[in-house]
């Protein structure tokens, strides 16, 4: 019993989850992991339903496929703001923190393969005299 209190943090809340957010583009993901049966839940709808493309599962799935461990936790998410590929990298970010947090072992191959840092591209404000962000108006000669 000692040395599965070394390798759990005491992050843990009163029902043995690990919380954290996680963040991409506009998008904030707050993330509950536990252990349990492979569940992923995210604002009450399940990974298929909420994310129907195979590529956003995938990339929801990327840090439990790291640590080779598919269905060995329940996973509850809420997510607003942005887009839909935005909110997947958000909740994995998120899944990545919360991983770390509730088995240190976890942190080494996560961190190996780049799920725990943040990416900071964001969309580039548009400036004023421009069309967008760089693009100029139509050059008009007459």
């Amino acid at each position: 019993m000692e040395t599965e209190d070394i390798k759990t943090t005491d992050k843990l809340d009163n029902k043995d989850r690990a919380y954290a957010t996680g963040k991409r583009k506009n998008s904030i993901a707050r993330v509950w992991l536990k252990r349990g049966n492979g569940e992923i839940t995210i604002n009450g709808k399940s990974l298929v339903k909420y994310f129907s493309r195979p590529v956003l599962q995938m990339v929801v799935n990327q840090p439990l496929s790291v640590i080779q461990s598919e269905e060995g936790y329940e996973i509850k998410a809420t997510v607003k703001g942005g887009g839909l590929s935005g909110q997947a990298g958000a909740i994995r970010h998120g899944i990545s923190k919360a991983l770390s947090l509730y088995d240190l072992s976890n942190r080494p191959p996560l961190k190996k393969v780049g799920l725990l840092t943040r990416d900071p591209r964001v969309v580039e404000r548009k400036k004023s005299g421009l069309a967008k962000a760089r693009r100029s108006y139509q050059f008009s000669k007459r």
